[in-house]
């Protein structure tokens, strides 16, 4: 009697203390506004489809208006020259546009060389494009013109389609210049084609397929391809025609072979005074002759030939250009439209190409000269083509002995801001390694592959390595920060707990056909739950009921014909019975047949409805572990777009969690999302949007006052 009456108040406090732990609980999980799932949300904000516009209806109508602003969006010189503080400007873009020209005049020279052309042409294009450019062009302190990878990249052309030579031996320089003028003039045409096609589509964006990291890899890949192929002229060598993969090595190897042969070189007055050119035969410049050159149609025959470099000399100028472009428009905080920078490069290169050009893009290091001395406008780009002209028209012949090793040097000395990027590797190995994969394969593709090939394996790599990085992303298990509604990563915030009976999972990245297998393993394996194996086990020990049952079943049924039939055998035996005693005993028998049978029927269907019974099928009644939590929630904040697999991904997810007895439940979709998921089927009768809240505090609150599944909601889901 004492111990009863002792164990009454330690029962009573138990309890006590057991519903206010409770109460903390339910505290700590409590909403100072109403739980909102999706269907309160949306009636809440009344949320609606946002209008679709139809842009391309603007695009078909036409007034004064429009034309006028269509015309200031492709002229922007219209809105900016009128504008012009004279002032404050003028003196500034004077400095720096005979500054720009001074440089642009040895190398156009040298980057003529470096597209296998004579060093007039470089002149040529650094006239046309620049002037055209300053009509057309957005950025106020880029220096358009030529350029050592795009020069490198069109020699690879030129000397593809228009060899130096028929063997070692012999050099007809004369036909060989007039073979490939025009592939390189064609293919600036091409180029520029491609440019103002892409531009006028506003296919601008197509840079952002070219990351900093390829962009800098490949310039510095590049640039020591054009170093290169200037050393023939440092050493004055006569070297074989290389193109194509490992082409970079070849020229490398043959020039070590033949480095007894090089010649000692001087400079221009030097090379006048003691005619070097045919006393020790020194390459120089040659004859640049007087005046501009009429406009030549291009060879549309080698349009087939020139598509593919021309695409790739196009995507290469353009990123160039508009990244250096944006560099300094920040700087200085005005915009650059991208697409207007396409047509603006891509007329560049269409005019300046029926002028005989070669393909151009900005120079970093002229841009950097326009900036630093003074420039504020493209004035100081007309400046410098201006400059050039006066060189073309009336000064070119006092080049005429400049000695080509001289421009080598001028365009090695000129590489020196490209071959500091050899330093990237060391600031991306602390700060990026995939950028630093990235780096390293675009600039070892490159260097083995030609600037061509090696910018397609770049792209394709880099592509690549985004997929791999959405297949794995990082998974976590979330717990709540205390007192706060805010939930993060279990294993990087020690003070965050898991909330009891509930398990919150999250993915750092979008859900799609690539990952969406990857992302239902990590979730079954961070809840600690055998999923799979449950299951399994589950379906066996319910099928193994059925047979116990059935068997059962049909053992009593069994029975009970043997008991029939033992009774109508008893009453056939008696001979004396009467006709009327034996039709009313067959009635009898007929009725006892008829009573076992519904007996039977009646066992069949409690059997069958005893397996349908939640209480034997549960994991407790079957023997089988139950999970430690009650309620799973994804926290989908990360999704971005759904897909069909996504779809099949988290409706088999409800169902499998379902057949463990774990409701499961959605949180953090964006509107766009939800569109989606409306659109692909996703809600029905099983999975409603009363199973995503708006946010994961919601959707925790919510299981904790409900660790069942949602009320008025069947449980069942068709796994797909």
């Amino acid at each position: 009697m004492g111990l009863a009456d002792a164990s009454g108040p330690r029962d009573t406090q138990a309890l006590l203390s057991a519903t206010q732990a409770m109460e903390l609980r339910m505290r700590d999980y409590h909403m100072e506004r109403p739980l909102l799932n999706q269907e309160h949300l949306e009636e809440l904000g009344r949320w609606g489809s946002a209008p679709r516009t139809h842009q391309w209806r603007t695009w078909l109508q036409c007034s004064r208006a429009q034309a006028y602003a269509l015309l200031l969006q492709h002229l922007p010189v219209l809105v900016w020259l009128p504008r012009y503080p004279v002032r404050d400007w003028l003196l500034g873009d004077l400095l720096s546009g005979l500054s720009v020209a001074i440089m642009q005049l040895p190398q156009g020279l040298a980057y003529a060389l470096l597209a296998g052309l004579p060093p007039v042409f470089g002149l040529y294009s650094s006239f046309y494009p620049v002037f055209i450019y300053f009509l057309f062009g957005t950025s106020r302190h880029i220096s358009v013109g030529t350029f050592a990878v795009m020069s490198v990249m069109v020699g690879s052309v030129t000397e593809s389609l228009a060899p130096q030579a028929l063997n070692d031996s012999m050099i007809n320089e004369t036909a060989r210049d007039a073979a490939r003028v025009p592939v390189a003039s064609t293919l600036s045409v091409l180029v520029g084609l491609f440019q103002v096609g892409l531009g006028l589509i506003h296919f601008g964006f197509v840079v952002t397929y070219l990351s900093e990291p390829l962009v800098r890899g490949y310039t510095t890949a590049a640039a020591v391809q054009v170093f290169v192929s200037q050393l023939k002229y440092v050493f004055g060598l006569h070297l074989s025609s290389h193109s194509g993969p490992l082409s970079l090595i070849y020229t490398v190897l043959e020039v070590c072979w033949k480095l007894p042969q090089s010649k000692l070189i001087g400079a221009t007055g030097i090379s006048y005074g003691m005619g070097l050119k045919h006393r020790f035969e020194v390459d120089v410049v040659g004859n640049i002759p007087a005046g501009l050159v009429p406009p030549v149609a291009p060879n549309t025959k080698l349009f087939s030939k020139l598509v593919g470099s021309a695409f790739t000399i196009a995507v290469v100028g353009f990123a160039i250009a508009i990244s250096l472009g944006k560099i300094f428009a920040l700087r200085h905080g005005y915009r650059v439209d991208s697409n207007q920078e396409l047509v603006a490069l891509g007329l560049s290169n269409l005019i300046g190409g029926i002028f005989q050009c070669f393909p151009v893009s900005c120079s970093m290091s002229r841009s950097l000269v326009q900036e630093s001395t003074g420039g504020n406008s493209q004035v100081a780009g007309a400046i410098s083509s201006l400059f050039i002209l006066l060189i073309i028209v009336k000064l070119g012949e006092l080049f005429h002995d400049l000695p080509k090793a001289v421009l080598a040097a001028i365009i090695i000395v000129n590489l020196k801001g490209m071959l500091r990027q050899l330093s990237d590797m060391r600031s991306l190995w602390k700060a990026n390694r995939a950028d630093l994969l990235i780096w390293l394969v675009t600039f070892t593709a490159t260097i083995l592959l030609n600037l061509d090939l090696g910018l397609v394996v770049a792209v394709i790599f880099s592509l690549l390595l985004v997929v791999v990085r959405t297949q794995m992303p990082h998974y976590s298990v979330l717990g709540q920060v205390p007192d706060t509604d805010i939930y993060r990563d279990v294993a990087e915030y020690s003070e965050a707990k898991e909330v009891p009976g509930v398990k919150v999972f999250r993915s750092s990245a979008t859900v799609y056909f690539a990952n969406a297998e990857f992302y239902s393993d990590a979730l079954k394996q961070r809840c600690g739950v055998d999923v799979d194996f449950l299951i399994s086990q589950k379906k066996k020990l319910l099928k193994k009921q059925e047979q116990l049952k059935l068997k059962q079943l049909q053992k009593e049924e069994k029975l009970q014909k043997q008991a029939a039939s033992s009774k109508g055998a008893s009453v056939s035996i008696n001979v004396n019975t009467s006709l009327e005693d034996m039709r009313s005993n067959n009635v009898e028998d007929c009725k006892m047949m008829v009573s076992s049978g519904d007996k039977m029927e009646d066992a069949t269907a409690n059997g069958q409805e005893d397996s349908k019974a939640p209480d034997g099928s549960t994991l407790k009644a079957l023997g089988l572990p139950q999970p430690d939590f009650h309620s799973l929630i994804l926290d989908l904040g990360a999704l971005s777009f759904v897909d069909t697999v996504c779809l099949k991904s988290l409706k088999n997810i409800f169902h499998d969690f379902r057949e463990i007895e774990v409701e499961v439940y959605m949180a953090a979709c964006h509107s766009p999302v939800v569109s989606q998921l409306e659109a692909g089927h996703f809600f029905d009768a099983s999975i409603t949007k009363k199973h995503l809240f708006a946010s994961v505090h919601d959707a925790v609150t919510f299981a904790l006052q409900h660790p069942r599944p949602v009320p008025d909601s069947p449980v069942s889901v068709t796994r797909l």
